[in-house]
């Protein structure tokens, strides 16, 4: 999987304005005998950054970190409790910069289970699959907008029974929906 320009270029300017902070997220696709799967989390509502919000395993890139993929592989350990001998990477998708001010590398790889998880119950209040094939069916690409410092700003959402799936996460997805689309 090779890296191509930044997926959300159409944040434009408000992107532009700061420093983005580096973070890296572990986009977990798990390897069921049925059908494949991506897992996500729902983050708990007193968080500062995105309460609430369903999002990818990771976070911000700490000085130990060697790399993208170790801060993807490190928060994703520490999150949700899957360890990184149940992750066969396959690649980074582009970098995907948020509004709130991140650099975001998704690192894509492959979960084969049994696997468990122990959730961080002060960032992560719920660990779920979602059929990658809901993913892969345009039919679920939403498109919505928000006036934002005078601004309409433009974001990509997939809903799934009863989970709002939109920004970052959505983007991130969107991203590799194009690379998967083209393969």
């Amino acid at each position: 999987m090779q890296r191509s320009p930044e997926a959300n270029a159409d944040w434009g300017d408000l992107t532009k304005r700061r420093n983005p902070t580096p973070a890296a997220v572990l986009v977990p696709l798990v390897v069921r005998a049925d059908q494949a799967s991506v897992l996500l989390t729902k983050r708990t509502d007193h968080l500062h950054h995105h309460p609430g919000q369903i999002s990818f395993p990771g976070g911000r890139v700490e000085k130990a970190d060697a790399s993208s993929i170790d801060t993807a592989l490190r928060e994703t350990e520490e999150e949700i409790g899957l360890h990184r001998h149940h992750v066969e990477l396959l690649g980074a998708l582009p970098d995907y910069l948020t509004g709130t001010g991140f650099r975001v590398t998704p690192v894509v790889g492959l979960v084969t289970p049994p696997f468990e998880l122990t959730l961080d119950a002060f960032e992560v209040a719920e660990a779920f699959e979602v059929p990658l094939a809901h993913f892969l069916d345009p039919a679920n690409h939403q498109e919505h907008s928000i006036v934002h410092e005078g601004r309409v700003r433009r974001f990509h959402a997939m809903p799934y029974h009863g989970y709002f799936i939109w920004g970052a996460t959505a983007g991130i997805i969107m991203s590799l929906y194009r690379l998967l689309r083209e393969e």
